[in-house]
């Protein structure tokens, strides 16, 4: 896509610095990332910068350190002790301020709460937690100890919850009594009750008084978080690991198949988020930063906790939903914290541009620096609405991509070391240090414009240790596709300036006619007609073309599903993508089925029109949302049988 539609300022950044610093680091990726391992406070150095027997890396072995002392003890030395650490704004209205020092000392109340129930270096702790300060505490009083935490997304069923447990023989769960999602109470506590009757690692589960409303509590096993916190005095010291201990392990979700256990290590992964979360935010002393993602999530883990932290930044927390209880709630965070740093979905920016600017506009968000885009790709059209009415056409966006298995952003534009030119729907160029190439089915580099492979050529220090307790599938997984380089399973393009288009999962791909079309490539067409907000596009069987495209799409405020709009919209897509790409179907709906992380649940639509099983719906957002689409394919069965 041109760059015309920018204004003057956006067009014209400095490249060269940035190109120079890039090549410079994949000429030498050792030299690279041992000068920004030297940005971090070792209690000893290493002996290497890497050992690479592929797949497996291990980053600066020998050296020792302490994500819990990085993050918290060492800006104690200064001024930054008694600078905010995390505003916290609760969806009932509460709001809590901890400053570095105050953060220190709950860390430390926490980690010796730990100890004396028995957690120890190479322990698993489970958290099912939501969105509260106590959780980013309880990730670095494990660190504190050597403690290997996994965050179980609270929106996951007590079976999936089970299995992470038993997986990792955790033996030690910390909750909340429940949650507030939507003005409701999610009973949090009730589900991990259910979980840990078929957990027999579990000895104790901690419980923190969020909502106050009844549980029951189990004598000999559960205990309230305020009463082993609140005794603790003494300072935990901080345990020296060894850079290749792992910090955490967590699972990513999938459709198909038992969930992997992604481990990161505590020198490689700190090196490289450190390093990624200053040269694509700017982060600056002032700086407020909101990255409204679960920690549940690895963007969470990231760049809520572990990079802003480590950067002494102020981070916002927020517990609820983004509309509730009014559409403009985010607006008003943004306002009243003066937050100078977004990072967001595409997901959730699709979401306002359906309830329109008139939002947005009733508040002042001239504090905002810098945007993000994370979890997908973004369509231009969304792009361009998150650059008009939320940054007021001033500020860029840094879209980024990259994965659970990297540990941090991979492809991004950079204003830390010099903003490239920017091109709305583009994550412009790898980060440096990251050897990246677009190749096709047998390994080979494509030509520009050509859809491909995204490969990971050299090893970075963000990259997972293996899976937790299964080496072989992680080689099977990222590295046997195309040996040598880790496959990341997502579809590329690179155009005739050398920009990445990210274009979806490879495995999110319909097959019409021997047409393959990636879902997020004809999402993109259909949102780019002027009355289609957000838009999930599946498929059904066809008997002669194998298979149909189907659209769910919400329209724009003011504008009202009809049968012309439904035809006008079919034409679109013909123009835009091909004859192929015609729906054969169009359902209008005012939500679309969604994980509470923004992630559109394209196999619950699927399943929906071909009258299959849904299947699990746990980290569903609102169920309500697959009853509507239900009704609306219903409908137009029913109609189109008159």
């Amino acid at each position: 896509m041109s760059t015309d539609s920018l204004p003057v300022e956006l067009k014209y950044w400095p490249i060269k610095r940035y190109m120079d610093t890039y090549k410079k680091s994949v000429d030498n990726i050792e030299e690279f990332w041992e000068q920004e391992a030297r940005k971090l406070d070792w209690f000893s150095t290493w002996d290497r910068v890497l050992d690479w027997d592929i797949p497996f890396a291990k980053w600066f072995p020998g050296g020792m350190l302490n994500a819990s002392y990085l993050c918290v003890d060492k800006h104690l030395k200064n001024w930054r002790r008694n600078k905010v650490a995390i505003y916290w704004v609760g969806e009932d209205g509460e709001e809590k301020t901890l400053s570095y020092l105050q953060l220190h000392k709950e860390v430390n109340k926490l980690a010796a709460a730990l100890q004396e129930m028995g957690v120890k270096d190479g322990d698993r702790v489970a958290f099912y937690l939501p969105m509260i300060v106590e959780l980013p505490i309880a990730m670095l009083a494990c660190a504190r100890l050597g403690a290997i935490h996994t965050v179980v997304f609270s929106g996951f069923s007590s079976q999936a919850l089970a299995d992470r447990i038993n997986h990792t023989e955790a033996n030690v769960v910390i909750t909340a009594d429940g949650g507030f999602r939507r003005g409701k109470i999610i009973e949090l506590k009730s589900i991990v009750d259910d979980a840990v009757k078929d957990t027999p690692s579990v000895k104790k589960v901690l419980v923190v008084k969020r909502t106050g409303h009844d549980i029951e509590m189990q004598e000999g096993r559960d205990v309230w978080y305020h009463d082993v916190v609140r005794h603790q005095e003494k300072t935990v010291p901080p345990l020296p690991v060894e850079s290749t201990h792992p910090l955490f392990i967590l699972y990513t979700s999938g459709t198909t198949g038992k969930p992997k256990g992604i481990v990161h290590s505590t020198g490689g992964y700190l090196v490289y988020i450190n390093s990624v979360y200053r040269t694509v935010f700017n982060i600056q002393e002032d700086s407020v930063y909101w990255c409204n993602a679960d920690i549940g999530w690895v963007t969470g883990h990231s760049f809520i906790v572990y990079a802003p932290l480590l950067n002494g930044a102020s981070i916002v927390m927020y517990e609820g939903a983004p509309d509730y209880p009014t559409p403009d709630r985010w607006w008003q965070i943004i306002e009243d914290y003066k937050i100078t740093t977004l990072y967001t979905s595409p997901t959730a920016i699709r979401m306002f541009m359906a309830l329109g600017e008139k939002w947005v506009k009733k508040h002042d968000l001239s504090s905002l620096s810098i945007l993000g885009s994370v979890g997908e790709p973004i369509n231009p059209e969304a792009w361009m609405w998150y650059f008009k009415n939320i940054g007021g056409e001033r500020c860029p966006i840094v879209d980024t991509w990259w994965q659970t298995e990297t540990g941090g952003i991979m492809i991004s534009p950079a204003p830390g070391i010099g903003l490239v030119p920017l091109k709305p729907g583009s994550a412009t160029f790898p980060l440096p240090g990251i050897d990246v190439d677009v190749v096709d089915e047998n390994g080979k580099p494509v030509p520009d414009g050509v859809r491909g492979y995204i490969i990971i050529k050299k090893p970075w220090p963000g990259m997972a240790l293996t899976v937790y307790k299964d080496p072989a599938r992680f080689k099977e997984t990222y590295w046997t596709r195309f040996p040598g380089a880790y496959y990341a399973g997502d579809y590329c393009m690179r155009d005739d300036d050398g920009y990445l288009w990210l274009l979806g999962r490879a495995d999110e791909v319909l097959k019409v006619a021997g047409h393959r079309l990636g879902t997020v490539e004809l999402e993109s067409a259909m949102v780019s007609h002027p009355s289609v907000a957000e838009a999930a596009v599946a498929s059904k069987p066809h008997e002669i073309k194998g298979e149909s495209i189907v659209v769910f799409a919400v329209l724009k405020e003011g504008i009202s599903p009809s049968d012309e709009l439904a035809k006008e919209l079919r034409t679109h897509m013909r123009n835009t993508v091909g004859p192929f790409a015609t729906p054969e179907n169009i359902y209008f709906v005012t939500k679309l089925p969604k994980t509470r992380s923004g992630k559109i649940m394209r196999r619950v639509l699927k399943a929906l029109v071909a009258g299959q099983s849904i299947g699990d719906i746990s980290t569903l957002e609102d169920k309500a949302s697959v009853e509507e689409a239900k009704q609306a394919f219903e409908e137009f069965q029913r109609l189109t049988k008159k």
